[in-house]
């Protein structure tokens, strides 16, 4: 649920800020007044300007003295799979404010990025939007982003649609009416459905940038009307799938009992609604205080967060628990959004929460747009502080489309596996170098190293347990610090490689 320069929120924006900030902790109060300054403002950015396309600037590494290096090492249990890899585990967000969500070169830029899911209205959009009438309250609604439209577009990819339903202004019936309409009228198969959107910002807990229309706005009434919801979308559609909208554990509001409520609001939701969902929802954007503190979160933050909704599950959903999934379907930065750190952010949050049995993890955002207010350089490149993983156009930013570091660090997932194939265990012997592989389904071996030093190159050995690689040279694709696009060669060997400082390499080994 981490608020910050990320979501259009216009509907939400408007209200005085004194409404909206209620009884939050310093570190949740410091994000929320980022976010309110700027929130409204990107969304009439995303909304007028993503058309708007400006002569880009190539960013090249800025000539220095040859970096030194420093040793680490890697350790692979081929044998020991931590989880497989979902065909919706890299998943996208799409807005509907978004002029380009549709636009020619994104199906093939999404395919090209293995993106297996696409989340579809938009954030808080989703808590205001009447699909009938291609309307939200309050909030602009771009040409061209109908529904169906969307569903060309994910059709194109080769994904599957995530759809938030509309709970803080919408009812069951209308929910009902859209699964009628996708899967009876359509044909589409929209599996997975939402309900709601954070409705934990609804004012329950003090603060209040979600759209609900609810007398009540306890948890207790959310999970009753999320069986409601579930109840009336089923009987129209028995095979799709419902989830139950979590606060994240570890972050605000996560612990606190609202008034009106039995218990905080997981323990609450879960012990009404558990045996009717088939899946939790959760966001997570974790605050880096700096790039290394940044790029630490994965491994910080996701094991124990995976470890306590799988607690609750199992508490709560019965025999039904093993089926019971958990989507993270909003990811993103707090800083450095379109530069070097969160391109190596991107991969280690998508694989760390896969490892750790989420089925789908969504990016925030295709296109979120900019008011180029707050340009900075990071790491000898331009920070634009757009959420977005394509740049929207805006007139500070490249060309529209241009894929910014976050997204060549998730196309690099593609080097390393695919759906079908098995998360490996990896264990590195220093922080700074992350390390992820993939057992493929043909006997292959793929790992990634993610070199977290922005200065110095790092030489890693590698050894292996459960696998014996082939002598031959490997094939390594690398992500390097500032580029354009991602290389391979042939280099190294099975047992030793040099991984360039804030770089991302994918070895990729045959068996002997």
């Amino acid at each position: 649920m981490r608020l910050v320069n990320l979501r259009d929120r216009a509907d939400h924006e408007r209200r005085p800020r004194s409404t909206r900030l209620g009884r939050i902790p310093l570190e949740e109060l410091m994000r929320r007044l980022v976010h309110s300054y700027r929130a409204r403002l990107m969304g009439l950015v995303a909304a007028v300007s993503l058309a708007v396309a400006a002569p880009g600037v190539a960013v090249a590494p800025s000539a220095s003295a040859a970096p030194a290096a420093f040793n680490a090492s890697v350790s692979v249990d081929a044998g020991r799979t931590t989880a497989g890899i979902p065909a919706t585990g890299v998943g996208m967000n799409v807005a509907v404010y978004d002029g380009n969500m549709n636009h020619p070169a994104v199906p093939g830029l999404l395919k090209d990025a293995g993106t297996g899911m696409v989340r579809y209205p938009g954030g808080s959009y989703a808590d205001g939007y009447h699909w009938q009438t291609h309307t939200v309250e309050g909030g602009y609604v771009a040409p061209g982003t109908e529904f169906d439209t969307f569903m060309g577009t994910v059709r194109a990819v080769g994904a599957q649609p995530i759809i938030t339903a509309n709970y803080g202004s919408g009812t069951p019936e209308e929910a009902a009416a859209w699964v009628r309409y996708a899967n009876v009228t359509k044909g589409y198969g929209a599996k997975y459905w939402e309900i709601g959107n954070e409705v934990y910002g609804n004012g329950l807990y003090g603060a209040t940038w979600e759209t609900d229309h609810h007398a009540s706005k306890t948890a207790t009434t959310y999970a009753t009307n999320l069986v409601r919801y579930a109840t009336a979308m089923k009987a129209v559609d028995p095979s799709i799938k419902i989830g139950a909208v979590l606060t994240t554990p570890g972050a605000w509001p996560d612990g606190l009992t609202g008034p009106g409520d039995p218990a905080d609001w997981n323990h609450t939701v879960l012990s009404i609604a558990g045996s009717k969902i088939d899946f939790v929802i959760v966001h997570h954007y974790p605050i880096g205080n700096s790039q290394a503190d940044l790029l630490g979160k994965p491994r910080a933050e996701i094991p124990n967060m995976a470890a306590t909704l799988r607690s609750l599950i199992n508490q709560y959903t019965g025999s039904n628990a093993p089926n019971v999934g958990i989507a993270v379907t909003e990811v993103n930065a707090n800083a450095y959004k379109n530069t070097s750190p969160n391109g190596l952010f991107a991969p280690d949050e998508y694989l760390t929460w896969m490892e750790n049995g989420a089925f789908t993890v969504d990016w925030w955002n295709l296109h979120n747009g900019t008011d180029c207010a707050h340009v900075t350089t990071v790491e000898g490149a331009t920070d634009y502080d757009d959420g977005g993983i394509l740049s929207s156009g805006a007139s500070c930013e490249p060309p529209l489309n241009t894929p910014f570091p976050a997204y060549h660090g998730t196309r690099m997932i593609t080097k390393l596996g695919a759906p079908g194939d098995t998360l490996v265990r990896a264990v590195g012997s220093t922080p700074t170098v992350s390390a992820h592989a993939v057992r493929r389904a043909n006997g292959d071996l793929g790992v990634m190293l993610i070199n977290e030093d922005p200065a110095n190159d790092a030489t890693v050995t590698l050894s292996y347990s459960g696998f014996t690689p082939s002598s031959a040279t490997p094939t390594v694709f690398s992500y390097r610090k500032n580029a354009a696009s991602i290389s391979s060669a042939t280099t190294g060997s099975a047992t030793r490689q040099t991984v360039p400082a804030y770089s991302i390499v994918v070895v990729q080994l045959r068996p002997a």
